[in-house]
């Protein structure tokens, strides 16, 4: 196949230099007739085209194979069979011949009956507070030195273009309702209509069309902000494609280069202000004259007012450990020691775990993501430290408690006499009766005192609470004097009964 340059050359040495079609046959080392086809031939660029060709070994077969494609082609696609199968299948019937020569003519015939069409979108509009678009997207950044991948919550307000996005460790509904509360807060209002995808979150069942089983907490989310839920067509990410487009925006503007972090929260501070930042810089992309921000200001009017957090957490029952434990999501929590026995629920929530029985809360810790960690708070021990005092030596929840300063000056003085954790103990137990502040105040004094015994501690905050103010009586108005009493001695002899 002769290229471009080679007939180039040619044609300048025969029509502008006059050289010789043996000369230049010589010089460029191509036989005379291709050189005279260049020079008698208008075309500038010549290529090799075989008019049959020829099929020594799939030649029989292609019939045979032209069947087995049809089959395949009428198959689901997932049960249809890869060309390797298909050349198995042929070999099986006594086709000799090699697997390239099944593939390229099973790609030829491809391209020859699939139908290409392009796909045709009808451009949206949406009135101001009419809609939103929600969806998730995974990233990569360093988390506290650690390169971590974040579920990331995109929510958009369809009409003004105004972007929120917020990071997460999970994809839960809990994380779900608290991305829902701080937009709508950072909004302050919530549109008439959510476009969500099928998330297992929200939906439950698909039936035939529209028609959607919305789980029961998610269906308490929308009510409680106004909103009407809409799921879209399964695989038809078009039906929310602002939220989509948002997505791919958010990856090249806000995490790429990767991001360093200490902490969820610090990341979270950083991506609200740049969200702001390109509204406030981005044009919108109907209305050129305005930005996406003042847009978003103006579309504020149509929403329907902010009304408050929903109550997002998810629930789960557990039982508790003899150990005053209850595992939740990988990791273990305390709970007061009267827990000990009965089941409690939890309620799981994006940055915390409450934990309630018979309605009442009985342990409340910041949620942790890790995995087969305990998360104690010391104070859930202490009716059962009153039992046994020589677990405060060694007790796990106690190891670094970080106990008010004076406190802890008593504990290090008192843990050098025999019974120093039992005397510890009495001073935590009053904590329960006169509270911490005031323990802390009996500690200090005691210490300013030169004294750390129990006893010292116990006797000044009795004092201080015997020190307190007598209560006022209501006395009836029958009862209140009116004359103020005259000191007369004289009185008493009215009283003598005569000798």
């Amino acid at each position: 196949m002769l290229v471009v340059e080679t007939v180039g050359k040619i044609r300048r040495a025969y029509f502008v230099q006059g050289m010789a079609i043996k000369a230049i046959s010589r010089d460029l080392r191509i036989s005379r007739e291709t050189v005279r086809k260049v020079i008698r031939s208008e075309e500038t660029e010549f290529r090799y085209r075989r008019k049959e060709q020829p099929l020594p070994r799939i030649g029989p077969w292609q019939e045979m194979l032209c069947e087995l494609l049809e089959e395949n082609e009428k198959r689901l696609p997932r049960e249809r069979l890869t060309l390797i199968r298909l050349f198995e299948e042929l070999r099986d019937l006594g086709y000799e011949g090699g697997y390239d020569a099944v593939r390229r003519y099973g790609r030829s015939w491809q391209r020859a009956h699939e139908v290409r069409q392009q796909a045709a979108y009808v451009p949206l509009t949406f009135a101001p507070g009419e809609a939103y678009q929600f969806d998730w997207s995974h990233e990569v950044v360093v988390l506290n030195g650690f390169t971590t991948t974040v579920k990331v919550a995109h929510l958009r307000l369809c009409h003004s273009r105004m972007m929120f996005v917020r990071a997460y460790p999970r994809e839960t509904q809990e994380m779900v309702f608290d991305a829902h509360d701080r937009a709508f807060a950072f909004f302050k209002g919530a549109c008439r209509r959510g476009i969500y995808d099928n998330m297992k979150t929200a939906v439950e069942t698909i039936f035939i069309g529209k028609a959607r089983a919305y789980n029961r907490r998610f269906l308490q989310l929308c009510p409680h902000y106004l909103v009407d839920p809409q799921a879209c067509t399964p695989a038809a990410g078009w039906e929310k494609g602002q939220v989509e487009n948002q997505i791919g925006y958010a990856r090249k503007r806000l995490f790429s280069p990767r991001l360093k972090f200490r902490s969820y929260a610090e990341m979270n501070d950083w991506l609200l202000d740049r969200c702001i930042h390109l509204a406030r810089t981005g044009r919108h992309p109907e209305q050129r004259d305005r930005t996406v921000w003042e847009m978003f200001l103006s579309e504020r009017a149509s929403l329907a007012p902010y009304v408050g957090a929903f109550d997002g957490f998810h629930a789960r029952t557990a039982s508790v450990s003899k150990t005053c434990l209850v595992r939740f999501d990988g990791n273990a929590y305390s709970v007061s020691s009267r827990a000990v026995g009965r089941p409690v629920e939890i309620h799981a929530y994006a940055d915390r775990v409450d934990i309630r029985q018979d309605g009442h809360l009985v342990a409340s810790h910041a949620r942790h993501f890790g995995r087969d960690k305990a998360i104690y708070d010391a104070w859930h021990y202490l009716p059962a430290l009153a039992r046994k005092p020589g677990d405060l030596r060694n007790g796990a929840p106690f190891r670094d408690w970080a106990l008010p300063l004076s406190l802890e000056r008593i504990r290090r003085r008192l843990s050098g006499s025999d019974d120093g954790d039992r005397q510890m103990v009495r001073v935590l137990m009053a904590v329960s009766e006169d509270g911490l502040a005031a323990v802390e105040a009996a500690c200090r004094e005691a210490l300013e005192d030169g004294l750390y015994s129990a006893d010292v501690v116990l006797n000044i905050l009795s004092r201080r609470r015997g020190a307190a103010a007598p209560a006022l009586l209501a006395i009836p108005d029958h009862l209140t004097l009116h004359h103020v009493p005259v000191a007369d001695c004289g009185r008493y002899d009215s009283l003598r009964t005569p000798s």
